[in-house]
């Protein structure tokens, strides 16, 4: 398994989706209600493609179920985030330590131990995220809630990115396809945190929802077809090249969401986080050769 220039560009445009679903609920005036609807609709953009593809095998359905479980502690943590602390400075944390955490373990879990060259990489662009998210660390220490919630999301990400890896190996090795996995994955997630968000809400917080969704159910139906994209994309590469590298090249996503972050949300950018892209870029570089 080879990380080759057509699967980088593939990963890196799945980190542009990635990015972009994650400044539309940061924009958004209630972080967890608009995590929900992303991936309720996101189900429903799925479901119909599921049901043509058809199920997965018997052997992947263990992997699916406990990632759904991880799934929804993910998106608590994100919201959490989100609700606390900057797009800029949250979301590199959460998505620029899980493959370092990913690296660490690989060769225990899956068996994948990277090599030198690719150890230079992942740390190199987890150094650039580094520099690219916490550009400003004095304030970033006054951010302690989101700081909190972005270090626990970077080891939820770490686990379930371990769980579907091998779920989709394990597809691919009873002679299933990867988008079964993805699109079925999709469209049960759909279920849980939205069910959790409508329950957490009372009566009024419920005739709200509908309300909320009927505006942004445009918006949130594009993020969530991103999401299915960004990450389906991700599995993909994960049959066809070492899941360490995979994970830590899809973190790229932390530039394009500092640019989003910047141009949109009118976050601030600095001299520093362009340093961090340098390093990060230099990463993905050492990362291929590896």
């Amino acid at each position: 398994m080879t990380l080759t220039w057509p699967l980088v560009a593939a990963v890196l445009f799945g980190a542009l989706l990635h990015a972009a679903w994650n400044a539309l609920v940061k924009s958004s005036g209630d972080k967890p209600l608009d995590t929900a609807l992303v991936h309720s609709l996101g189900a429903l953009v799925a479901l119909p493609f599921a049901l043509i593809v058809g199920p997965p095998s018997a052997a992947a359905w263990p992997f699916i179920a406990a990632s759904l479980v991880i799934h929804v502690g993910y998106y608590i943590a994100l919201a959490g985030a989100y609700q606390h602390g900057e797009l800029g400075l949250t979301y590199p944390i959460m998505r620029g330590f899980a493959p370092l955490l990913v690296a660490l373990g690989s060769a225990a879990v899956i068996g994948e131990a990277p090599s030198a060259a690719a150890w230079v990489g992942i740390v190199g662009i987890t150094a650039g995220v580094a520099l690219v998210g916490l550009a400003h660390p004095g304030e970033a220490l006054h951010h302690g809630k989101a700081l909190a919630f972005a270090f626990a999301n970077a080891a939820i990400i770490a686990v379930y990115t371990f769980v579907d890896g091998l779920g989709v190996r394990t597809e691919a090795a009873a002679g299933g396809e990867t988008l079964r996995y993805v699109l079925w994955l999709f469209v049960l997630d759909g279920l849980p945190y939205p069910l959790l968000v409508w329950w957490r809400r009372g009566p009024e917080g419920r005739r709200a929802i509908a309300a909320y969704a009927r505006a942004r159910w445009p918006l949130a139906a594009l993020g969530g077809s991103a999401s299915i994209g960004s990450y389906a994309i991700a599995l993909w590469a994960m049959t066809r090249a070492p899941v360490a590298s995979v994970a830590a090249l899809r973190e790229t996503s932390v530039l394009f969401a500092a640019v989003i972050g910047t141009l949109v949300l009118k976050e601030k950018f600095g001299l520093q986080r362009a340093l961090g892209t340098a390093v990060l870029v230099a990463g993905v570089i050492a990362l291929r050769f590896g």
